[in-house]
């Protein structure tokens, strides 16, 4: 397979993490989950107390910031945080810092450099549209928000929070994702839709890997 760098795109809890890890694996391909990155973020801003909206000291952080990855884990100035960013007390702020154009500006060009080897793939929510255009393949994962909020629920179930309070911060991340100003939530033109709703993992894996590898 020539190299190939996959874009996959999609609202919270519509898969695309898990699904872009595993096909990573099954394909030999890099994986950059971009909005573990934001999150990374998020994350060092709450610490450091800094207001979600000041989007001066915001974009100043991100444009300092270490972000790596290493073996599916984060890391923050080295700082292993792949569990930290993934409290509810980020969920309710990511999309906040996430809509700062110098925050994505930062993402961006370091989410660009990333990929420019090839055989990669990375999801988030601007990379066919906005961060990687020229993407080789571009996939729209979405499902109902009933099924993305118990996708979530399941993986936060050690936190105090209902499947109620899973939903209501989706739908309220969806509505911020999608009317901001800057690269906003889009399908772009050119990618696959795909509703996983009703699909296994394992579905949506086999249909994937025939889109990717043209068999």
């Amino acid at each position: 397979m020539s190299n190939k760098v996959i874009a996959i795109d999609g609202p919270g809890g519509s898969g695309k993490s898990t699904v872009a890890k595993l096909l990573a694996k099954k394909l030999s391909f890099d994986y950059l989950d971009t909005g573990a990155m934001y999150r990374a973020v998020t994350w060092l801003a709450l610490k450091k107390k800094i207001d979600v909206n000041d989007s001066h000291t915001l974009s100043g952080l991100a444009s300092r910031i270490d972000i790596s990855f290493s073996e599916n884990r984060v890391y923050v100035n080295k700082e292993d945080v792949t569990e930290q960013i993934r409290k509810p007390e980020i969920d309710k702020n990511v999309s906040y810092v996430a809509r700062i154009k110098g925050v994505r500006e930062a993402m961006v060009a370091l989410q660009r450099k990333i990929a420019e080897e090839g055989r990669i793939i990375v999801d988030g929510r601007d990379i066919g549209s906005r961060v990687l255009p020229d993407a080789d393949i571009k996939v729209y994962l979405t499902a109902s928000l009933e099924e993305r909020a118990a996708r979530r629920f399941q993986d936060i179930r050690k936190e105090k929070v209902t499947l109620s309070d899973v939903k209501k911060e989706l739908k309220k991340r969806d509505m911020i994702d999608k009317n901001r100003k800057i690269s906003p939530l889009v399908k772009a033109d050119d990618a696959c839709y795909l509703d996983t709703t009703n699909m296994s993992i394992e579905q949506v894996i086999d249909k994937l890997l025939k889109l990717i590898t043209g068999e």
